[in-house]
């Protein structure tokens, strides 16, 4: 049944798929790697930016490997997750989506938009241009205010209609400063756009006139009417309308719209998610790079996720095999100079500065940010500055001073005393002196012994004689 809804869906589409010949590279777990698939990941992880270039057999191995953790993962059923299966479907729509509507039907949608703002726009008296002058007045204004605002809007009519230049009074006198620095002129206008008192007065006049002084909610204003004229041509306002349809979505909308009209002409009914993986499974066909990128996502999501269980997770939470990994490696973890463990600080007070080394000496090192801000600045003074680490030369100037003997403490307004308190480490004596290392050092231990017992469950044969005519066939 699956197989005909989606043939059925190809052919509504008008699609065909047309297989290509394509040796096997490789078999992993019984899953032959076509040359094509290989060539597509070991180009993209091995251009002339990357790091560290493998040839072409060193990244047949790091491939295998790569498959058979994803085996793992569809074997430990991951694929069947619905977080899985929600996360991929979201990422095969963002591929597949757009491809379900063409430019022609964006810019049908355009013209339609065009059209029906032209229609009523120029019904509605059509677009102006004016040049305003403004004087606020609050709409709670006292008399005296009143009073003010309408001597101010008067005078200014009275110099126009002695013949003052409309554009220097609007740069002097206007309150509505954005316009005022253009001369008053504001941008076209319709219908809707503003106030009706200010609309009613503008829509009024005639080109060249000048209105006599109003009121709205806003103040007093005079309008001088630049330009009337019809809605613009279409080509004007295009790259407009195209970003009006990008802001509101509206091509997801012609999407839904298209993916609606397919699933209805449909027989037998497929449903929008049917018909997008026809659609992705077609796109595959034509282009082997896209279903290559889109198969990457999808074993990407299962190895991160098998990883994380298997390898990240572990390793990071396993607090006794990070002990025991790092007692049998100890020797691995040397430093080329001594690092201090402690607390270096800053103190009002002589005495509070003993307290800190007394206080130090007695609390384990994990506890001493904590121990010192109780002990010290629960109050609203701060009597010690302190900072805990693992320090190396060179990080800080009161252990370089006190412990290291090298260069002068940076004096800190209102602490008068300094000091550094703790251990001098020739090397790390405890795991937690080195944690980062030895969690990544036990990672790849952990992925290393699960690589292992991955060979030893799943066959791997790789095809040498297609691997030589990779990149070269």
């Amino acid at each position: 049944m699956k197989k005909k809804v989606l043939s059925a869906v190809l052919l509504l589409l008008g699609l065909t798929v047309q297989a290509q010949e394509d040796p096997v590279v490789m078999t992993v777990g019984g899953h032959a790697v076509p040359r094509s698939e290989f060539e597509y990941s070991y180009n993209k992880n091995n251009g002339e930016g990357a790091i560290d270039r493998k040839s072409v057999a060193e990244y047949a191995e790091m491939f295998a490997n790569y498959k058979l953790k994803v085996l793992a993962a569809e074997a430990a059923g991951l694929d069947t997750l619905q977080s899985f299966r929600d996360e991929f479907a979201g990422y095969r729509d963002q591929q597949v989506r757009p491809a379900m509507i063409t430019d022609a039907d964006v810019e049908r949608k355009a013209r339609q938009i065009y059209e029906e703002s032209r229609s009523r726009v120029d019904a509605n008296g059509g677009l102006l241009r004016l040049c305003h002058i403004f004087v606020h007045m609050a709409q709670k204004a006292s008399a005296d205010e009143e009073r003010s605002a309408k001597l101010r809007i008067d005078s200014v009519y009275r110099a126009l209609q002695a013949g003052a230049d409309f554009a220097e009074l609007a740069r002097k006198r206007s309150d509505e400063r954005e316009s005022a620095v253009n001369g008053g002129e504001l941008p076209w206008i319709e219908r809707g756009m503003t106030l009706p008192e200010f609309e009613n007065e503008a829509f009024a006049l005639r080109p060249g006139q000048m209105s006599r002084p109003f009121t709205s909610p806003a103040g007093w204003h005079i309008l001088l009417l630049k330009e009337k004229r019809n809605y613009f041509a279409y080509d004007s306002v295009k790259a407009d309308i195209m970003r009006f349809i990008d802001q509101r979505n509206l091509r997801e909308a012609l999407i839904d719209e298209r993916l609606d009209s397919l699933s209805r002409a449909s027989k037998p009914h497929l449903s929008a998610a049917e018909i997008l993986e026809a659609r992705k499974r077609q796109m595959e066909s034509e282009d082997p790079n896209l279903r290559y990128l889109i198969k990457e996502y999808h074993d990407g999501l299962l190895l991160i996720e098998i990883s994380n269980r298997t390898v990240w997770e572990k390793a990071a939470n396993d607090e006794a095999g990070l002990q025991s990994y790092f007692a049998r490696n100890k020797k691995k973890y040397r430093w080329e100079q001594p690092r201090f463990k402690g607390v270096a600080c800053h103190a009002r007070s002589k005495s509070d500065l003993k307290e800190v080394k007394r206080i130090v000496k007695r609390t384990p090192f994990g506890q001493l940010t904590e121990a010192l801000n109780n002990h010290f600045n629960a109050g609203s003074t701060e009597r010690v500055r302190a900072e805990k680490g693992l320090f190396k030369p060179g990080s800080n100037d009161v252990v370089d001073s006190k412990v290291f003997h090298a260069g002068a403490v940076k004096p800190v307004e209102g602490f008068a005393y300094c000091g550094a308190f703790g251990k001098k480490l020739k090397s790390p004596r405890e795991m937690d002196d080195v944690r980062q290392l030895v969690v990544a050092d036990y990672q790849d231990a952990l992925e290393k012994e699960w690589v292992q017992s991955l060979r030893r469950k799943y066959t791997v044969t790789v095809n040498k004689a297609v691997l030589a005519t990779v990149n070269n066939h």
